[in-house]
């Protein structure tokens, strides 16, 4: 596939997905139901809901005015005294999902802060921080990677989960945090860390791919099956995966974001930054929340898996 075509397909995918996922919104505001997310199953999957992730700057669709369907058109009319019928806790009721959006903007104005030396585990240390790279069009890292992130928290506190996030802004005033804290975060409580970041590959190469712990490490096989979570859905969600990195999952030891969490986790590379095609997708909010629903719905799928089944 081209890197036309690819950017089109994705485009096309996320903006369907997104007129679709308003407008069940506001059918469902005549039945107070909750619609469920816009992205399909991949397969193989649980088959359970995958969260409904809000598009970046969107608001509440507000309720129509038109009256409801009669019953003579084969719908039942709502009782005078309907009875409350109990519903099933949300399908991550209960899990905490940490939630790294990589660097800060504000990281390249702070050149000593960010490049001092932290423990990065493994025996390692390394710098504090980088800058990330940048778009063509001079796109910061870290500004698509706070995008990014405000759908995908969107979308998986509406599945029920409690979603950490490493830095709560994204501040041309601001430096950090740290990998330490970065990978440290939520370890005493979370099932998963997923950190986002666009990858800075030679202009021509395109696609996704993730990044998981060495094979020596006590979270490596857990952290595969998160990252092949993943590639199932941003598969199904259209997205290309890398031209550069074999079936687009790649074991490193060489990430303390992933060696200091004692989860799951999985570094999500998201497109390559300096090709124009993934550029334009990543920085459009259309393909933002292409992303963010299938890292939520590859979440879900995850802890579906390792609950045995299906949430209820």
């Amino acid at each position: 596939m081209g890197v036309t075509e690819h950017r089109s397909r994705v485009s096309a995918r996320a903006v369907a997905a997104l007129r679709a996922g308003l407008l069940l919104a506001a059918a469902c505001a005549l039945a107070a139901c909750t619609p469920p997310g816009p992205t399909a199953s991949a397969p193989g999957s649980s088959g359970s809901p995958s969260p409904s992730v809000a598009a970046p700057g969107s608001v509440s669709a507000s309720p129509l005015e038109s009256p409801g369907p009669a019953e003579s058109e084969g719908y039942p009319v709502p009782s005078d005294n309907p009875t409350a019928v109990a519903t099933a806790d949300p399908p991550l009721a209960g899990v905490v999902v940490v939630v790294d959006p990589g660097h800060q903007l504000g990281n390249r104005h702070f050149p000593a802060e960010i490049s001092a030396n932290v423990d990065a585990g493994m025996g390692v240390r390394k710098a504090c921080n980088t800058t990330g790279t940048a778009t063509p069009d001079d796109v910061p890292e870290a500004t698509i990677t706070w995008g990014v992130a405000q759908a995908l928290t969107a979308g998986l506190e509406s599945a029920g989960a409690q979603v950490v996030l490493t830095r709560d802004s994204d501040d041309d005033a601001l430096w950090g945090p740290c990998v330490d804290v970065r990978g440290s975060l939520a370890n005493d409580r979370a099932a998963a860390l997923v950190s986002l970041h666009g990858d800075g590959a030679p202009s021509g190469e395109y696609g996704f791919h993730l990044l998981v712990p060495g094979p020596d490490q006590a979270t490596h096989a857990e952290s595969v099956r998160l990252a092949e979570a993943l590639r199932a859905r941003l598969d199904a969600a259209g997205l290309p995966r890398a031209t550069y990195v074999a079936d687009a999952i790649r074991a490193s030891n060489d990430y303390g974001t992933l060696n200091l969490s004692s989860k799951p986790a999985v570094i999500v590379e998201m497109g390559n930054l300096r090709n124009a095609s993934d550029a334009a997708t990543l920085t459009d909010p259309a393909g933002q929340l292409a992303v963010a629903q299938a890292v939520a719905a590859g979440v879900q799928d995850f802890i579906d898996d390792a609950r045995g089944g299906a949430s209820s």
